[in-house]
Protein backbone atom coordinates (compact mmCIF):
# COMPACT_ATOMS: atom_id res chain seq x y z
CA UNK A 1 0.00 0.00 0.00
CA UNK A 2 1.64 3.42 -1.07
CA UNK A 3 1.93 6.31 1.73
CA UNK A 4 -0.62 8.34 0.08
CA UNK A 5 -3.37 6.09 0.05
CA UNK A 6 -2.56 5.20 3.76
CA UNK A 7 -2.85 8.89 4.38
CA UNK A 8 -6.42 8.45 3.56
CA UNK A 9 -7.26 5.11 5.81
CA UNK A 10 -9.69 5.02 8.49
CA UNK A 11 -8.83 3.33 11.90
CA UNK A 12 -11.51 0.28 12.06
CA UNK A 13 -14.12 1.22 14.16
CA UNK A 14 -14.60 -2.02 16.90
CA UNK A 15 -16.12 -0.87 19.73
CA UNK A 16 -17.08 -4.33 20.80
CA UNK A 17 -12.98 -6.03 21.08
CA UNK A 18 -12.57 -2.51 23.56
CA UNK A 19 -15.02 -3.56 25.80
CA UNK A 20 -14.79 -7.36 26.01
CA UNK A 21 -11.14 -6.94 25.89
CA UNK A 22 -10.03 -3.55 28.49
CA UNK A 23 -13.51 -3.55 29.68
CA UNK A 24 -13.23 0.12 28.67
CA UNK A 25 -14.39 1.30 25.79
CA UNK A 26 -12.70 4.91 23.57
CA UNK A 27 -15.73 7.55 22.93
CA UNK A 28 -16.20 10.15 19.71
CA UNK A 29 -13.49 12.36 21.04
CA UNK A 30 -11.51 9.43 21.88
CA UNK A 31 -11.68 8.04 18.25
CA UNK A 32 -11.06 11.61 16.86
CA UNK A 33 -7.85 11.88 18.45
CA UNK A 34 -6.65 8.32 17.47
CA UNK A 35 -7.50 9.03 13.93
CA UNK A 36 -5.43 12.12 14.53
CA UNK A 37 -2.20 10.48 15.75
CA UNK A 38 -2.35 8.08 12.87
CA UNK A 39 -2.69 10.26 9.99
CA UNK A 40 0.23 12.90 11.38
CA UNK A 41 2.06 9.60 12.11
CA UNK A 42 1.73 7.86 8.55
CA UNK A 43 2.85 11.52 7.49
CA UNK A 44 6.01 11.69 9.10
CA UNK A 45 7.40 8.17 8.43
CA UNK A 46 9.19 8.66 5.52
CA UNK A 47 10.98 11.42 7.69
CA UNK A 48 11.76 10.40 10.96
CA UNK A 49 11.15 6.33 10.44
CA UNK A 50 8.85 6.25 13.38
CA UNK A 51 7.34 2.52 13.02
CA UNK A 52 7.11 -0.10 10.25
CA UNK A 53 3.71 -0.29 11.73
CA UNK A 54 1.34 1.72 9.12
CA UNK A 55 -1.48 -0.08 7.71
CA UNK A 56 -4.44 0.89 9.63
CA UNK A 57 -5.53 -2.49 10.87
CA UNK A 58 -2.00 -3.51 12.26
CA UNK A 59 -1.41 -0.09 13.61
CA UNK A 60 -5.14 -0.09 15.81
CA UNK A 61 -3.98 -3.71 17.19
CA UNK A 62 -0.30 -3.50 17.42
CA UNK A 63 -0.09 0.41 18.33
CA UNK A 64 -3.36 1.64 19.88
CA UNK A 65 -5.00 -1.41 20.98
CA UNK A 66 -1.65 -3.35 22.23
CA UNK A 67 -0.84 0.09 24.14
CA UNK A 68 -4.19 0.35 26.01
CA UNK A 69 -4.60 -3.03 26.72
CA UNK A 70 -1.59 -2.48 29.08
CA UNK A 71 -2.79 0.34 30.86
CA UNK A 72 -6.36 -1.09 31.14
CA UNK A 73 -6.66 -1.31 35.05
CA UNK A 74 -5.74 2.60 34.92
CA UNK A 75 -8.53 3.27 31.62
CA UNK A 76 -11.33 1.78 34.22
CA UNK A 77 -10.13 3.70 37.25
CA UNK A 78 -9.15 1.04 39.23
CA UNK A 79 -5.47 2.61 39.61
CA UNK A 80 -4.87 6.13 39.90
CA UNK A 81 -8.96 6.83 39.37
CA UNK A 82 -10.18 10.18 37.57
CA UNK A 83 -11.33 12.62 39.93
CA UNK A 84 -8.44 11.96 42.60
CA UNK A 85 -6.73 15.42 44.21
CA UNK A 86 -3.63 14.64 43.47
CA UNK A 87 -2.30 15.18 39.20
CA UNK A 88 -1.00 11.83 38.71
CA UNK A 89 2.17 11.51 36.96
CA UNK A 90 3.39 8.80 34.36
CA UNK A 91 6.62 8.56 32.35
CA UNK A 92 6.62 6.49 29.13
CA UNK A 93 10.31 4.67 28.88
CA UNK A 94 11.69 4.87 25.46
CA UNK A 95 8.27 6.06 23.75
CA UNK A 96 9.67 5.71 19.85
CA UNK A 97 7.03 6.58 18.23
CA UNK A 98 4.56 7.57 21.46
CA UNK A 99 3.76 4.40 22.03
CA UNK A 100 2.19 3.85 24.83
CA UNK A 101 2.14 7.28 26.32
CA UNK A 102 0.61 8.84 23.62
CA UNK A 103 -2.46 6.44 23.86
CA UNK A 104 -3.06 6.43 27.18
CA UNK A 105 -2.75 10.34 27.37
CA UNK A 106 -5.94 10.44 25.02
CA UNK A 107 -7.43 8.24 26.98
CA UNK A 108 -6.66 9.71 30.11
CA UNK A 109 -6.29 13.31 30.10
CA UNK A 110 -5.72 13.96 33.65
CA UNK A 111 -2.74 11.71 34.01
CA UNK A 112 0.32 13.57 33.14
CA UNK A 113 2.29 11.68 30.89
CA UNK A 114 6.30 12.34 29.78
CA UNK A 115 7.44 11.02 26.75
CA UNK A 116 11.26 9.92 26.99
CA UNK A 117 13.53 9.46 23.99
CA UNK A 118 17.07 9.09 23.31
CA UNK A 119 16.25 10.36 20.13
CA UNK A 120 15.86 14.11 19.30
CA UNK A 121 14.11 14.21 15.95
CA UNK A 122 11.30 11.85 17.14
CA UNK A 123 11.19 13.76 20.68
CA UNK A 124 10.53 16.80 18.63
CA UNK A 125 8.02 15.27 16.51
CA UNK A 126 6.10 14.43 19.27
CA UNK A 127 6.24 17.46 20.96
CA UNK A 128 5.18 19.22 17.74
CA UNK A 129 2.22 16.51 17.29
CA UNK A 130 0.60 17.01 21.13
CA UNK A 131 0.50 21.19 20.97
CA UNK A 132 -0.84 20.11 17.25
CA UNK A 133 -3.35 17.71 19.23
CA UNK A 134 -4.09 20.72 22.02
CA UNK A 135 -2.94 17.79 24.49
CA UNK A 136 -1.56 19.69 27.42
CA UNK A 137 -1.33 16.56 29.51
CA UNK A 138 1.98 15.74 27.60
CA UNK A 139 5.26 16.40 28.53
CA UNK A 140 8.66 15.36 26.15
CA UNK A 141 12.24 14.44 27.16
CA UNK A 142 15.59 14.05 25.22
CA UNK A 143 17.38 11.86 27.58
CA UNK A 144 18.73 8.49 28.45
CA UNK A 145 16.54 6.60 31.20
CA UNK A 146 20.11 6.05 33.71
CA UNK A 147 20.34 9.63 33.50
CA UNK A 148 16.93 10.69 34.39
CA UNK A 149 17.06 8.23 36.66
CA UNK A 150 19.89 10.11 38.76
CA UNK A 151 18.15 13.40 38.30
CA UNK A 152 16.56 14.91 41.42
CA UNK A 153 13.52 16.61 39.59
CA UNK A 154 12.75 12.99 37.96
CA UNK A 155 13.97 10.35 40.84
CA UNK A 156 10.90 8.44 42.52
CA UNK A 157 8.45 11.73 41.14
CA UNK A 158 6.31 9.32 38.95
CA UNK A 159 3.48 7.48 40.08
CA UNK A 160 3.34 5.32 36.72
CA UNK A 161 6.17 3.75 34.60
CA UNK A 162 5.63 2.60 31.35
CA UNK A 163 8.33 0.37 29.45
CA UNK A 164 7.35 -1.33 25.58
CA UNK A 165 9.98 -2.92 23.32
CA UNK A 166 12.73 -1.07 25.35
CA UNK A 167 14.67 -4.23 25.75
CA UNK A 168 15.39 -7.20 28.68
CA UNK A 169 13.24 -7.24 31.20
CA UNK A 170 15.53 -6.23 33.65
CA UNK A 171 16.85 -3.60 32.04
CA UNK A 172 13.49 -1.80 31.60
CA UNK A 173 13.46 -2.57 35.57
CA UNK A 174 16.25 -0.73 36.19
CA UNK A 175 15.22 2.22 33.85
CA UNK A 176 11.75 2.45 35.97
CA UNK A 177 11.99 1.48 39.25
CA UNK A 178 14.11 4.63 40.42
CA UNK A 179 12.06 6.90 38.71
CA UNK A 180 8.56 5.74 40.64
CA UNK A 181 6.94 6.64 43.95
CA UNK A 182 6.75 4.73 46.58
CA UNK A 183 3.71 2.54 45.68
CA UNK A 184 3.91 3.51 42.36
CA UNK A 185 3.26 1.10 39.76
CA UNK A 186 5.20 -0.23 36.62
CA UNK A 187 4.37 -1.84 33.63
CA UNK A 188 6.70 -3.55 31.34
CA UNK A 189 4.88 -5.07 27.96
CA UNK A 190 6.57 -8.48 26.89
CA UNK A 191 5.76 -10.97 24.13
CA UNK A 192 6.16 -14.54 25.21
CA UNK A 193 7.03 -15.07 29.41
CA UNK A 194 7.74 -17.99 31.25
CA UNK A 195 7.34 -18.84 34.93
CA UNK A 196 11.16 -19.11 35.15
CA UNK A 197 11.54 -15.36 33.66
CA UNK A 198 9.13 -13.88 36.35
CA UNK A 199 11.19 -16.07 39.13
CA UNK A 200 14.35 -14.69 37.89
CA UNK A 201 13.07 -10.99 37.70
CA UNK A 202 11.62 -11.02 40.80
CA UNK A 203 15.13 -10.92 42.67
CA UNK A 204 16.06 -7.95 40.37
CA UNK A 205 12.84 -6.16 41.41
CA UNK A 206 14.09 -6.65 44.86
CA UNK A 207 17.10 -5.18 44.24
CA UNK A 208 15.47 -2.24 43.13
CA UNK A 209 13.26 -2.18 46.00
CA UNK A 210 9.83 -3.33 43.90
CA UNK A 211 7.60 -6.41 43.72
CA UNK A 212 6.07 -8.66 40.83
CA UNK A 213 2.48 -7.75 41.87
CA UNK A 214 1.11 -9.97 38.72
CA UNK A 215 1.38 -11.07 35.16
CA UNK A 216 -1.32 -11.08 32.47
CA UNK A 217 -0.95 -13.39 29.71
CA UNK A 218 -3.27 -12.43 26.62
CA UNK A 219 -3.78 -12.28 22.74
CA UNK A 220 -4.26 -9.63 20.29
CA UNK A 221 -7.64 -9.85 19.25
CA UNK A 222 -6.90 -9.36 15.25
CA UNK A 223 -4.35 -11.63 14.60
CA UNK A 224 -3.51 -13.93 17.96
CA UNK A 225 -0.52 -12.30 18.80
CA UNK A 226 0.68 -13.62 22.20
CA UNK A 227 1.31 -11.02 24.76
CA UNK A 228 1.91 -10.21 28.65
CA UNK A 229 2.43 -7.93 30.71
CA UNK A 230 3.95 -7.42 33.99
CA UNK A 231 3.02 -4.96 36.84
CA UNK A 232 5.54 -4.22 39.05
CA UNK A 233 4.91 -2.36 42.85
CA UNK A 234 7.23 0.39 44.67
CA UNK A 235 7.80 -1.37 47.85
CA UNK A 236 10.73 0.87 49.09
CA UNK A 237 13.62 2.94 47.67
CA UNK A 238 15.89 2.29 45.20
CA UNK A 239 19.41 2.06 46.16
CA UNK A 240 21.66 4.68 45.32
CA UNK A 241 23.79 3.10 42.96
CA UNK A 242 20.65 2.21 40.52
CA UNK A 243 20.60 3.40 37.79
CA UNK A 244 24.11 2.68 36.55
CA UNK A 245 26.10 4.63 34.51
CA UNK A 246 24.64 4.81 30.89
CA UNK A 247 24.86 1.90 29.15
CA UNK A 248 25.62 -0.42 31.62
CA UNK A 249 22.18 -1.77 32.39
CA UNK A 250 22.32 -3.03 29.05
CA UNK A 251 25.70 -4.45 28.95
CA UNK A 252 25.34 -6.42 32.22
CA UNK A 253 21.59 -6.59 33.01
CA UNK A 254 21.06 -7.06 36.59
Amino acid sequence: MSQDSLQHSRLPDLPDIWHETLGWQPDAGHLLEFQSLYDRIVDANTQFNLTRIVEAEEFWEKHLWDSLRGVSCVLRGEVFPEGDAEKYRAIDIGTGAGFPGFPLAIARPDIEVMLLDSTRKKVNFLQQLAEELGMENIKTMTARAEKVGRQSCDRESYDLALARAVGPASVCLEYALPLLKIGGMAILYRGHWTEEETEKLSTTAAQLGGVISTVEAFTTPLTRGVRNCLYLSKIKPTPAQFPRAVGLPKQKPL
